[in-house]
């Protein structure tokens, strides 16, 4: 599928009614998340991201684990809908996992002591371009998406269940289905209010 890079831009929302109904084989959604990763920038081209892609039975047991895992974290009168939002997830196809790799950071720390502090700041704003560039790659296949924050609630569940090095770091998680319903209207505050321009 092809679509218009603005037009990708603007119909990239947040899905949270989706279904395991798949719109392209996982062949294409492989071939999709391996390019954004190669080609998302990074900084001093550390390529530090590192990804878990979950679909069938391990999508779901991600979202089982969120769920007992909040189960003890949330006030039981408060559960219901707790639960309701996290199968909502687990009604989705799969999820997409985002690391980053402590280790090249660190080294990059020792190595260019100057902007030490900056490099996990850098690596956050890297993470970040490639969730983006995961979630607008996939809308334009037909996919919906959310991106989720259960870390570091979860993490030593996820980094056991599937075998993770110690050394990465959960960022988010994105599950990403087939859309059953629209996502609603989108405010916008005023773009003067959010941009100057000097010539």
């Amino acid at each position: 599928m092809t679509k218009d890079f603005f037009l990708a831009i603007e119909d990239r929302r947040s899905y949270y009614s989706l279904s395991k109904e798949t719109v392209v084989p996982d062949k294409r959604i492989k071939e999709v998340i391996d390019h954004a990763l190669q080609y998302s920038p990074s900084a001093f081209n550390s390529q530090s991201a590192r990804l878990v892609v979950l679909t069938g039975q391990n999508h779901d047991q991600l979202w089982e684990i969120t769920k007992d895992t909040l189960r003890m974290n949330v006030k039981k009168k408060d559960f219901t809908k707790t639960e309701e939002k996290i199968q909502s997830f687990k009604n989705a196809y799969g999820t997409v996992l985002f690391f980053e790799d402590q280790a090249i950071i660190d080294a990059l720390q020792m190595q260019y002591k100057t902007y030490a502090e900056n490099f996990p700041i850098w690596s956050n704003q890297s993470s970040g371009i490639l969730q983006f560039v995961v979630w607008t790659s996939l809308e334009i296949e037909g996919f919906g998406a959310s991106l989720q924050h259960y870390n570091p609630l979860i993490d030593d569940e996820v980094r056991k269940t599937w075998d993770i090095s110690p050394h990465w770091k959960l960022i988010a998680q994105m599950p990403f289905g087939k859309p059953t319903a629209e996502p609603g209207d989108k405010a916008f505050t005023p773009i003067e209010d959010r941009v100057k321009y000097y010539q």
